[in-house]
């Protein structure tokens, strides 16, 4: 259930997308085009957008580098989470975070679950946190970004979104960096 507290205003955030991928082009990045209209429709915006082979170094490379600029609020990849021997994006976001959101993967498959049936345990999308951004690994296929970003993302990215939302503890994100 979402409920949006209308006396509160609006907080656009800054979203990067990366998709991971050895076959697309930006040009046929559908997931991410997907990911991109949403979230410039709820009123966010793109900070940045990118394609990168599936290699978990690279991967990982590119997340702490959008971790460290201060113009990214959130880092949304797509592409890489199944079981096959080339999906290493979730572990190259285990290698970035320093806290896991766990309870995202479970709210993920329980709505894969209402579309897809049984078929949800295949994806491994997961969700942290690392140098105060938000990072977030969905599967590869416009479906499944949709169903993360209307389902979940939409609503933890909208300050007014009662009783909680990820947008309101932003500023806290890094405070035990602040506290050395």
């Amino acid at each position: 259930m979402s409920l949006i507290d209308e006396n509160k205003p609006f907080l656009p955030i800054r979203i990067a997308v990366l998709t991971v991928s050895d076959s697309r082009s930006l040009a046929e990045d559908k997931s991410g085009d997907t990911l991109v209209h949403r979230l410039t429709d709820a009123g966010h915006s793109l900070a940045a957008r990118d394609i990168i082979r599936d290699d978990r170094v690279e991967i990982a490379s590119m997340l702490r580098g959008w971790c460290a600029d201060p113009g990214i609020d959130v880092i949304i990849s797509t592409g890489g989470t199944g079981l096959t021997g080339r999906d290493v994006t979730v572990e190259a976001h285990r290698d970035v975070y320093e806290k896991e959101i766990e309870a995202f993967g479970t709210v993920f498959t329980m709505i894969s679950m209402q579309k897809i049936g049984t078929s949800a345990v295949q994806s491994r999308a997961t969700g942290g946190v690392a140098n105060g951004t938000y990072l977030f690994a969905l599967p590869g296929s416009p479906g499944a970004c949709r169903d993360a970003w209307d389902e979940i993302l939409r609503w933890q990215f909208d300050y007014r979104h009662r009783p909680c939302n990820f947008v309101e503890i932003m500023p806290r994100l890094d405070e035990h960096l602040r506290r050395k």
